[in-house]
């Protein structure tokens, strides 16, 4: 893998994550809470957006229907 190409992907991992924070830290700060809540908040709202796509995913996809086909 190039020099420049490893720079950009750990520059864009690295911005994504301070991203990631700040707008947790504003939405902690909206919704008036603590820092420690912030810790439990953040992999809630990540695990409840993983699911939510399982099972939106499992929904479209008929293969997965243990109904069988319609």
């Amino acid at each position: 893998m190039p020099l420049d190409r490893l720079v950009l992907i750990l520059v864009v991992a690295i911005a994504g994550a301070a991203l990631t924070v700040w707008v947790a830290a504003f939405a902690g700060a909206a919704l008036q809470l603590g820092p420690w809540s912030l810790l439990v908040a953040v992999p809630v709202v990540l695990f409840l957006y993983v699911f939510w796509r399982v099972v939106a995913d499992r929904l479209r996809d008929r293969r997965n229907d243990p109904r069988g086909p319609r």
